[in-house]
């Protein structure tokens, strides 16, 4: 099975297609028709690839936490895409898609953003770019995410509140579709994960294989050997899992870890741990797994952290977990926020609390002296400090 890509159709496997109203019917059809092609050109690939050296700072590092691990007794890796401009690895897909819009004609971007990263890459390159930026964002994420708000803010993005279901991220994405639906010919959709309709999965995790393309060439240096025993990443929607796998989903002998968001646990009725909640069904214009009640109305997740508090997962990662080529963990508050405080104290580096439910795998899964294991660090903890503060 070719893990990697979709079919014509935008499936992996079973997951994924293009399920949208009429009325985005030739937005999708004239990204579908051409995304491949353009962000294959040489021209694109000079541009793309020059920005994300000379601006994001690529290549990020690939760092050998010795004291995580002689703690864990094995060889841990963190790829920092904390490091990053703007502090995640969300901007490896804005700077992308933004450009991409500009070769298509549009003039206006709208993005919608759950702990605020994705918001802010997108802001930061319509400011470099010279578009119109629109960000939907929860009311309640808003709240939690302060310092992320008065970054999109400054960077002349409107910021505008999701004040329906559960006011965080899946009802910013719900205005976002809505807002695409009746601005189609000037607006392009910036999805900042591998979820909505095909080609979003697709466009993203290409966008986002820069990590785990870097974490070969790295490894090699470092170690003599290109692939890891283990490859560790958070998912809510999945974008940086999907760029941390993308290079070595069809490298059988690399063994991938998920790490989704527990909340207060998964039996609790607050938790976005799709894989263990979820059934088959449509969110957001994609075929995956999603958490619903038996009449398929969608269940409000709950995670302590914004950007995992989704009540799907994208098709790229449910393929992974229906075919147990991924295996999946489902991480909860409190552990996420003891590893970033263990992490923060032993290695002198703060997480966003994304990435503290990746280190928290190290917790639940024996590991051998001699493997490598890679995780992805997918962001900093400043925005989180708030959440912090109140749990120190």
């Amino acid at each position: 099975m070719n893990y990697k890509n979709p079919d014509k159709h935008g499936y992996y496997g079973e997951f994924g297609g293009a399920f949208i109203p009429e009325m985005l019917y030739p937005n999708v059809e004239e990204l579908q028709s051409g995304y491949l092609e353009i962000i294959e050109s040489e021209s694109f690939q000079r541009e793309y690839q020059s920005l994300l050296k000379n601006y994001v700072g690529r290549a990020t590092p690939l760092y050998f936490a010795k004291n995580l691990s002689e703690k864990y007794n094995t060889q841990i890796y963190l790829k920092r895409e904390d490091l990053n401009h703007t502090g995640a690895h969300k901007i490896n897909n804005a700077i992308g898609q933004v450009l991409f819009a500009k070769r298509l004609g549009k003039n206006r971007i709208i993005a919608e953003t759950g702990a605020g990263q994705h918001g802010v890459a997108t802001a930061t390159a319509c400011a470099l770019l010279g578009l119109e930026c629109i960000v939907y964002m929860g009311e309640i994420d808003i709240q939690r995410q302060a310092p992320n708000v008065a970054r999109m803010k400054m960077l002349g993005a409107e910021v505008i509140p999701a004040t329906s279901g559960s006011k965080t991220l899946k009802d910013a994405v719900n205005e976002a579709l809505r807002d695409w639906i009746n601005n189609p010919s000037t607006t392009h959709y910036v999805i900042g994960s591998v979820v909505g309709p095909h080609p979003f999965p697709d466009l993203v995790a290409r966008f986002q294989s820069i990590i785990s393309k870097e974490i070969k060439e790295q490894l090699l240096e470092q170690t003599g050997r290109e692939n890891p025993d283990y490859v560790i990443a958070c998912v809510g929607g999945g974008s940086n899992a999907a760029g941390a796998f993308y290079h070595f989903v069809e490298e059988k002998n690399v063994q991938l870890i998920a790490a989704e968001a527990g909340g207060f646990g998964v039996d609790s009725g607050k938790s976005a741990a799709t894989t263990f909640l979820g059934t088959l069904g449509i969110l957001h214009g994609s075929k995956s797994l999603v958490m619903q009640t038996v009449d398929g109305q969608v269940i409000e997740p709950h995670s302590i952290s914004a950007g995992l508090d989704y009540p799907g997962i994208g098709p790229f990662h449910a393929n992974l977990f229906k075919e147990n080529r991924a295996e999946f963990f489902s991480i909860n508050d409190e552990e996420a926020l003891q590893s970033a405080f263990q992490l923060t104290r032993i290695e002198g580096i703060i997480p966003a609390l994304e990435s503290a439910h990746a280190l928290a795998v190290l917790d639940k899964k024996r590991f051998e002296k001699d493997d490598l294991v890679v995780i992805c660090l997918s962001g900093r903890g400043d925005k989180d400090m708030e959440t912090y503060l109140k749990h120190l």
